[in-house]
């Protein structure tokens, strides 16, 4: 092992890497964050919606499920504890069909099993109130989900994490990851050169680096069924008085397999209004482009004016982008996220996260909870 020997090293500084790290230290854990980027959070956990999630998309039981609906609940009492901008906005999912309408009815249903507050079918006239211009034959109401700033609710993170002794070391890629007797030597290259710290328990949180995270530690991602699929969505802002006719987080019926969620309004907590994202899925790589084309402005207009009928074309200019980490392949059902202790497959200590995409803001903090109890166990 090598000199330094922590209770945890986690490899990844997005926002559930930096959930870890503070769950582990407010449980009085030795733990240390490596961060290959300049800073944290500068990939998926910057490059989304923003969005607190209600949780009632996801299968009764799952991940997915469990961790949107205690995560979200523990972001908001979270962001109140530590003054992070956080704006209860609500969602409307909208049928412009009387065909969608039992979309609606099933994900009322999955959203009650799943524990959700105050969801309800609203009439036409209702979703007028709720976003004026919007079209819609009724929608499912979702009082509970709400927009914060993802960057200050890192940062705030982090400063918890790190007052309670948790390490983030940015500028660090880790490069290596070598079994040794009751854990793990972890060597990694900063701007001082090459460096190993030992550890008994290791956390791979390094999202869309999360394969090469899963080779270093000898682990065939696609032997295990944890191939990931990176997927590009890009983002539109609305411009003009258009903006101010969008009061509030307007969604269509979800594409079937939960594929997506379908293009939607996107409202921040500065008042600002985008339309995203979409899926445009792109082969791996070490960096991505995050460049918006231009022509896709009509496309974006063509999803959205049915529901949006007062929108016009040059009412939209490109935006932002960024990209989500699928464990499922275009046209393949959503899958669950994957968080498993590896000892079954011969890597005990090593605690593996995969496919950790929407809604993996919203979950964070449950995700860093459930994690933090993984490694308790480990360790005693």
């Amino acid at each position: 092992m090598a000199e330094t020997e922590v209770d945890a090293v986690i490899v990844g500084g997005g926002v559930v890497g930096l959930a870890v790290l503070q769950a582990l230290a407010g449980d009085g854990r030795e733990a240390v964050l490596f961060e290959r980027h300049p800073d944290v959070g500068r990939e998926t956990s910057s490059r989304n919606s923003e969005v607190l999630h209600g949780g009632m998309y996801y299968r009764p039981g799952s991940l997915k499920a469990r961790l949107s609906v205690a995560g979200r609940r523990a972001a908001v009492a979270f962001c109140q504890a530590h003054n992070v901008p956080y704006r209860p906005c609500g969602k409307m999912v909208g049928a412009t069909t009387a065909e969608e309408v039992p979309e609606l009815e099933k994900l009322l249903a999955t959203g009650r099993e799943n524990g959700v507050e105050g969801l309800c079918l609203a009439i036409a006239r209702e979703c007028e109130q709720f976003s004026p211009g919007v079209r819609a034959v009724a929608a499912l109401h979702s009082p509970a989900t709400g927009v914060l700033n993802a960057h200050d609710f890192m940062n705030a993170i982090r400063r918890q994490a790190e007052a309670d002794g948790g390490m983030v070391v940015c500028g660090a890629a880790v490069d290596g990851l070598g079994r040794e007797p009751g854990g793990w030597n972890v060597s990694y290259t900063d701007a001082d050169g090459p460096g190993a710290v030992g550890a008994r328990t290791v956390v791979n949180a390094a999202g869309l680096a999360a394969q090469a995270v899963m080779h270093l530690a000898g682990l065939d991602p696609e032997a295990a069924g944890l191939t990931l699929h990176p997927c590009k969505g890009s983002y539109f802002s609305v411009q003009g008085e258009a903006r101010k006719r969008i009061g509030g987080l307007v969604y269509p019926v979800p594409e079937k397999n939960l594929t997506g969620l379908g293009v939607h309004t996107v409202v921040d907590v500065q008042g600002g209004v985008k339309l995203g994202p979409d899926i445009c899925y792109v082969e791996p790589a070490v960096e991505y482009d995050y460049s918006v084309d231009s022509g896709l402005g009509g496309r974006f207009y063509d999803s959205v004016v049915r529901y949006l009928p007062f929108l016009r074309p040059d009412d939209l200019a490109p935006d932002m982008a960024g990209m989500r980490p699928k464990l499922s392949g275009p046209g393949q059902p959503a899958r669950d996220f994957y968080i498993a202790e590896e000892s079954a497959r011969g890597l005990p200590g090593f605690i593996n996260l995969a496919g950790i995409e929407s809604p993996g803001l919203t979950a964070s903090l449950a995700i860093g909870r459930y994690v933090a109890d993984m490694v308790g166990d480990i360790l005693a």
